[in-house]
């Protein structure tokens, strides 16, 4: 590993700045990758993009950015991707700071900023090495996401087809999915979230063993099957319905023959139901009939107390006493059978009572 510092200007960065979304993002002259494959979309807000430029108005120093030397003479971004992005739209008047874009500057301003140096360590290795020095040296500006470092080790023709489905904002599976799915997908959370669907859970032995695959269709074609399926089991949508694990619903019962009409049914009177808490859980409970997704309302701490007097401390069951604390609050009638959170319809068993009850 060899590393050098060196020392350009902002116009010699900035020089024939180039971002067609879908071929890239390239600057000096051409020979600048700044987005290769594994680093991530322009997150930085207009905060961050302007104390950038307020950083270069000042003549201060930014932070030094780390570039890779490829074998053909070319450079990669390996650290200051959001910086260098900042900086050529910015001289390229894409966006302005105070009202003035940069074309609005006075001249000598002008050739103030395209005269301000920047610090570059060049860095020279192998593409195993640059990698390493991409998970390492990244520490600043916006922190990575555990799915932006393995689009870093697992870089290659499936990331880059799959961030085209995936990472952007008003994209493919943001107009179809955005209803269903939580996160960003510029912060390539919708991409974590689909292939953890459809791998179970094993992210990166999925991406390892799809790393060299030539487009990453069959997981974009998996991702509107899922889709398709929760919109034809659920056709009434609800916010509910947003940031549910509908891949593992889908694994679990997308061969079954459901009613559409009948889990509506029972969806709309659970969303009435004030002992349901948990409304997200609703969908689980309706596929699963696993009570343990609603969180239904439990006693509060005044009744709990009420009721134990009332008992005097005795479980009911093995009629033995115990402290208040050795005790759990229960519904006679359970939830399933009609059973309300009301204290004519509470008691207070032991531990070992109630857990032998809920497991009947």
């Amino acid at each position: 590993m060899k590393i050098t510092l060196s020392e350009i200007t902002i116009a010699d960065l900035a020089a024939d700045y180039k971002d067609d979304n879908e071929g890239g993002v390239f600057g000096y002259s051409g020979r600048l990758d700044i987005r290769p494959p594994y680093q991530r979309e322009f997150v930085y807000k207009d905060d961050k993009r302007n104390a950038v430029i307020d950083t270069v108005f000042k003549g201060f120093p930014l932070n030094v950015m780390y570039w890779a030397t490829r074998d053909d003479g070319t450079f990669e971004v390996i650290d200051g991707q959001q910086r260098t992005i900042s900086i050529c739209q910015y001289v390229n008047s894409i966006f302005s700071v105070g009202g003035l874009y940069f074309h609005n500057l006075q001249s000598d301003v002008q050739q103030r900023v395209l005269d301000y140096k920047l610090m570059i360590y060049q860095c020279h290795g192998a593409p195993s090495e640059r990698l390493a020095w991409f998970e390492t040296i990244n520490i600043a500006g916006e922190r990575l996401t555990e799915q932006e470092l393995r689009n870093a080790v697992y870089s290659g023709p499936f990331v880059s087809d799959a961030k085209r489905y995936f990472s952007k904002t008003g994209g493919a599976a943001y107009g179809l999915g955005s209803d269903y799915l939580s996160g960003a997908p510029i912060r390539q959370e919708y991409l974590e979230t689909v292939i953890d669907w459809i791998s179970n859970g094993q992210i990166k032995d999925y991406m390892g063993k799809h790393q060299h695959d030539a487009d990453a269709k069959p997981l974009w074609d998996y991702f509107q099957g899922v889709i398709a399926w929760v919109q034809q089991t659920f056709p009434k949508y609800r916010r509910e319905m947003k940031g549910l694990d509908w891949g593992g619903l889908h694994r679990e019962h997308g061969a079954k023959t459901l009613d559409p009409v009948a889990l509506g049914a029972q969806v709309d009177e659970l969303m009435a139901d004030y002992e349901v808490v948990k409304k997200s859980g609703i969908y689980e409970y309706v596929l699963t009939g696993e009570e343990k997704h609603l969180n239904l309302r439990s006693f509060p701490e005044k009744e709990k107390r009420e009721m134990y007097d009332r008992q005097q401390g005795i479980c009911p069951h093995c009629k033995k006493h115990f402290p208040i604390e050795g005790m759990e609050a229960d519904h006679i009638i359970p939830w399933h059978s009609g059973g309300k959170t009301e204290i004519s319809n509470g008691q207070m068993l032991c531990r070992e009572d109630n857990r032998r009850k809920s497991n009947k």
